[in-house]
């Protein structure tokens, strides 16, 4: 796994925290000093809880399951939508929708309107409709699209969650702590870690900062669908092993039988010829 140094760090400055007056107590065993009334993140704890995050993400990647990455903060939306579609999970970069995880099955609904839409659009039903329906219903697939697009492939509750500010987004903090979902976050020195189960400490409002975490968690998730891809890949060549060796077995056994016949004749020369000198 491609580890994220402290130099990396340094240099994307993600060791700069908020003011002396907003932090929250609770981050003070990751704060390493003040500087000019800012707290300066311990960089050096930094790394070894992204080495830490990014091992258990890679261990749910590679058992198959979704991890859904949340950000809403304008520095962020696009990164986590890029880095997301990179390891073919979901993400959540607009308004968080309200209930998404306690309400999931609401959400699912939305996702199936959107479905039926488009399946409108391809089966001819459109053009029965009069100019301001398509109008009115395509206004709806926009809106649809806007808030559950990158989500529409998501058709369970995720395993995890990926949170880029925990201030931000607390409504989904709070909804995965209720549901039992372990929460993944970067945090900064102004925000609460006790609701987080893999804690990141570091400046969450830079963009360099939050792309040089995100990429360290990703490439860890890459890793992880790499090995679930190689061990269904052993399993399938195990697999077709297995089989052949079973049909196999019946093409051996007839085989025997069919040479059995020829050998028996064989068997009952040989005491004659031993037989014959004694006679004489």
């Amino acid at each position: 796994m491609a580890r994220t140094n402290f130099d990396m760090l340094l240099q994307a400055g993600c060791h700069f925290g908020h003011l002396k007056r907003k932090w929250n107590p609770a981050m003070a065993p990751y704060i390493f000093m003040e500087r000019n009334g800012i707290h300066i993140v311990d960089l050096h704890k930094t790394v070894a809880k992204i080495d830490e995050a990014a091992e258990a993400l890679k261990q749910i990647a590679k058992s198959g399951k979704k991890i859904l990455f949340v950000a809403t903060k304008k520095q962020a939306k696009d990164i986590v939508a890029e880095k997301a579609t990179s390891v073919n999970m979901p993400y959540v970069n607009e308004r968080w929708p309200g209930g998404m995880l306690t309400n999931f099955p609401t959400i699912r609904k939305a996702v199936k309107k959107m479905t039926t839409i488009d399946k409108m659009m391809t089966d001819g039903t459109y053009s029965n409709l009069s100019k301001r329906e398509i109008l009115q219903i395509s206004r709806q697939r926009a809106k649809l699209e806007k808030n559950l697009g990158s989500i529409a492939d998501l058709t369970r509750l995720p395993s995890a969650l990926f949170v880029v500010d925990v201030m931000k987004e607390n409504i989904a903090v709070r909804e995965a702590n209720r549901l039992g979902i372990p929460v993944f976050a970067i945090v900064d020195t102004n925000s609460d870690p006790n609701d987080i189960d893999f804690i990141i400490p570091a400046n969450d409002d830079a963009k360099d900062s939050i792309e040089v975490i995100l990429n360290a968690c990703c490439q860890a998730i890459a890793e992880g669908l790499e090995e679930r891809k190689a061990e269904k890949a052993d399993e399938k060549a195990a697999k077709e092993q297995a089989e052949e060796a079973e049909e196999a077995r019946p093409r051996a056994r007839r085989a025997r039988k069919e040479e059995a016949p020829a050998e028996a004749p064989a068997a009952e020369e040989a005491p004659a010829a031993e037989e014959a000198p004694a006679a004489e």
